[in-house]
């Protein structure tokens, strides 16, 4: 299909600017894609069901995947955990500067710290120094609920300034000890003040950074609030990174945050279903169908359009923009468009089976062409 970012300029996005930082192997900023993040909530000392939880959501496509290191049990589990993992692993240690450098040395691709949490300037530059002996980036995690006393007493509340002196505090830490490697959070579970934080931190600094409403709440709530918070964030090409945070399984996070850059044509991973919400002219039953056809698609990586509409009001104007497309008819059956134009009739009973097959022959198309 035609790429319509390039004859609709007010589709585009255009990005801030930051410079580049590698989470092992995986580029965050400096305009690379923007990555897709997720956090466990095994226990990390229980490598197997951490090692596990990983694995679903690598096949659900994450970039990269953090989990916490609150003990020594912890790190010591890191070794197999990064060994059987596909993606970079992020060692959150807190507020202990010791698991920083036992997860450097532990083979994690960049540490979840605040500098100044940790204690006096030699800590912090003993963990700067593991991080740079085991080639570690660093993020730098401010959040609303947990700022320093200081700028509570400083400002009254939790606000933008606070949150962005906070980061700026602990990035110059950093870079006291000559180092750069490091991306930028300010979250807070309010969307007002999450924007409003990371808007004034992105004019203050050239750092890539990693976006989320933490806290953001179940997966309805939360999927909401982060589409209002993150989405417009992305919107004004702001963030490098993202983590869609839920109280929900992990995988959740994944597939939100992906459908989030998918819905900005910010970037593209999977089948994306546009689909009426249905209503009497429908000519079959489009809700369930939809249901079906995600599940059965859902292990499909290459990016694929397709619409699922119950009649023909929108049904031929929808496949003109996309690579397949089913419009009821009436009647039992329906006509099947490809690349835009009508091409044959399937009927109501087979359809299902038909897409699934359609799109998995395109999927493989697509990936022989990209193995030339």
């Amino acid at each position: 299909m035609t790429d319509l970012h390039h004859i609709r300029p007010w589709r585009r996005i255009e990005r801030r600017v930051s410079r580049q930082i590698h989470v092992g192997k995986v580029p965050v900023g400096g305009g690379a894609p923007i990555t897709v993040q997720t956090m466990t909530n095994t226990l990390t000392a229980d490598a197997a069901a951490t090692i596990a939880q990983i694995r679903r959501a690598e096949e659900a496509g994450v970039d990269i995947v953090r989990v916490s290191c609150p003990d020594v049990e912890s790190t010591a589990a890191l070794p197999e955990i990064v060994k059987a993992a596909s993606v970079p692993i992020v060692a959150d240690i807190h507020f202990h500067y010791k698991r920083g450098i036992e997860a450097a040395k532990a083979g994690a691709a960049c540490l979840r710290i605040n500098p100044g949490n940790i204690g006096s300037s030699a800590r912090v530059k003993e963990v700067v120094q593991a991080a740079k002996d085991h080639g570690c980036s660093m993020r730098i995690g401010v959040n609303a609920g947990s700022l320093e006393s200081e700028l509570l007493e400083k400002y009254g509340e939790p606000c933008p300034e606070a949150m962005v002196e906070s980061a700026l505090r602990h990035a110059a830490m950093l870079e006291e000890h000559d180092f750069r490697e490091y991306k930028i959070s300010v979250k807070a579970s309010d969307v007002f003040l999450t924007v409003a934080a990371y808007q004034a931190l992105s004019e203050a600094t050239d750092a890539p950074l990693h976006l989320g409403v933490t806290e953001a709440g179940a997966l309805r709530t939360g999927t909401v609030k982060s589409a209002i918070g993150v989405g417009s964030l992305l919107w004004a090409g702001i963030g490098d990174t993202i983590r869609v945070s839920l109280a929900a399984d992990p995988v959740e996070e994944v597939k939100v945050g992906h459908d989030l850059l998918k819905s900005l044509g910010l970037r593209q991973r999977g089948v994306n279903i546009i689909a009426c919400p249905s209503c009497a002219r429908q000519g079959f039953n489009v809700i369930e169908t939809v249901e079906k056809l995600e599940q059965r698609l859902a292990h499909i990586a290459e990016p694929i359009t397709l619409s699922i509409i119950g009649c023909v009001v929108n049904g031929p104007g929808e496949a003109l923009m996309t690579d397949l497309g089913f419009t009821g008819g009436g009647a039992g059956s329906g006509m099947m468009y490809v690349s835009g134009k009508p091409d044959h009739k399937v009927s109501n009973d087979a359809m299902v089976e038909h897409i699934v097959e359609l799109v998995e022959e395109r999927a493989k198309s697509m990936r022989k062409a990209a193995a030339l």
